[in-house]
């Protein structure tokens, strides 16, 4: 009875191309959120950041790249790959940028992991950039996926 339930359940759920698109559109949306703020207010409070910890205020631009450009690059589908790894990284720096070494493994107040959006977001970029597009994408050059 499991089995039959399975098997039929299996059929109608398989679309793993529906599944890769789903997870690119959701995540490159979510992130372009992020990408507005900087669009509106600016990068200048990560570039005082950067200048505190003693590196190049100009990296702080490369929030645009993370934020806005790999997200639409992932959305489309182009170099998805290497969009899901830019906007991975652009979390790790994020991350250790802003935490505080304290803060990697404490919990919030309902239980959860204090950098389980975080998390989600990295993990996020780099199962997109394993798995890739798939075949539903506004680029249809396959090199260029």
């Amino acid at each position: 009875m499991f089995s039959a339930f399975n098997n039929g359940f299996s059929r109608v759920a398989d679309h793993p191309d529906l599944g890769k698109l789903l997870l690119r559109l959701t995540f490159g949306f979510l992130l372009l959120f992020h990408g507005a703020v900087k669009i509106q207010h600016g990068v200048g409070w990560i570039a005082q950041m950067l200048a505190a910890h003693g590196l190049p205020e100009s990296i702080a631009y490369g929030a645009y790249i993370g934020e806005v450009v790999a997200p639409i690059m992932v959305i489309i589908g182009l170099m998805t790959r290497p969009a899901a790894l830019v906007i991975s990284i652009n979390l790790v720096v994020a991350v250790l940028l802003v935490m505080k070494p304290e803060v990697f493994w404490s919990r919030t107040h309902v239980g959860a992991w204090a950098l389980e959006t975080e998390a989600l977001y990295f993990l996020g970029g780099l199962i997109i950039m394993l798995l890739g597009a798939g075949k539903y994408t506004l680029i249809r050059n396959a090199r260029l996926q």
